[in-house]
């Protein structure tokens, strides 16, 4: 119970590994607010995961710096603090870069790195005024260091999202608040199980992938988990990558359906 009477924010909580990250955070004695876009699913997520005692449900569009605001307030209006901030949320759109529209770019921008900006900066002002620390969670990708130009926005805003846990991290750092990010590779969540894996082909992502298999939305859950953790504590502005061997390939594995 490393979380007992901790309070914990997860923004995109409705399904995938803002979901398993929620349910980790719970099963390990925290109160969590999970925030998504979608009311519907957030609402039979909340029913599915926990109850009144331990779990709330917001509405929230993290493109919106207000509503962004609003989340954090609700939070500790509801458990009285804030611990922990997840900026989970994020949108990856499957586009040929050519294709791109400004529309698209923008969205993939506001959502991404604009959300997890104005999250952590909301998240740091609240920690800074209680005094007692926290940690920021941004969830990056691989795709902030690699190229992959069907996905060019979304992996221009990890590589920004970088950047903001960098300059977070620094800033917070006098304050005992720890700033971190998560950069998964292929986890078969449900933004990835789809489009992405039929855009990418299944061969071409294993062939990439050393270990030789999708991670799994608890897996990433984990690691979030230790690094909101005091096992973490010397550990701020920087991303760790559970991603299966994937950023230290450079060449690609054997196909086992040759």
């Amino acid at each position: 119970m490393r979380f007992d009477g901790k309070g914990v924010v997860v923004t995109g909580a409705a399904r995938g590994i803002g979901r398993a990250t929620a349910e980790r955070f719970l099963s390990e004695g925290a109160k969590v607010v999970i925030a998504d876009v979608d009311a519907d699913r957030l609402d039979a997520t909340a029913r599915e995961l926990g109850s009144a005692d331990n779990l709330l449900a917001v509405l929230t569009d993290v493109s919106r710096k207000d509503q962004i605001e609003q989340l954090v307030a609700r939070a500790v209006a509801w458990f009285g603090r804030l611990d922990v901030m997840v900026n989970n949320a994020g949108i990856c759109p499957i586009v040929p870069f050519l294709d791109v529209t400004e529309e698209t770019y923008d969205r993939v921008l506001a959502i991404n790195l604009k959300g997890a900006f104005f999250g952590t900066q909301a998240a740091g002002r609240q920690m800074i005024a209680q005094g007692q620390g926290g940690v920021i969670i941004n969830m990056s990708s691989i795709n902030s260091g690699l190229a992959n130009p069907t996905v060019a926005p979304y992996a221009i805003s990890k590589g920004g999202m970088n950047q903001v846990t960098g300059t977070g991290a620094v800033a917070f750092a006098p304050h005992g608040i720890r700033v971190v990010g998560v950069g998964p590779g292929t986890i078969m969540s449900e933004m990835v199980a789809g489009d992405f894996v039929n855009s990418a082909g299944h061969k071409a992502i294993m062939m990439r992938t050393p270990m030789g298999r999708y991670g799994e939305p608890e897996e990433i859950a984990s690691v979030v988990a230790f690094l909101a953790s005091d096992d973490a504590s010397f550990i701020t502005g920087e991303t760790i990558y559970p991603d299966g061997g994937r950023r230290v390939l450079n060449y690609v594995m054997p196909s086992k359906e040759d």
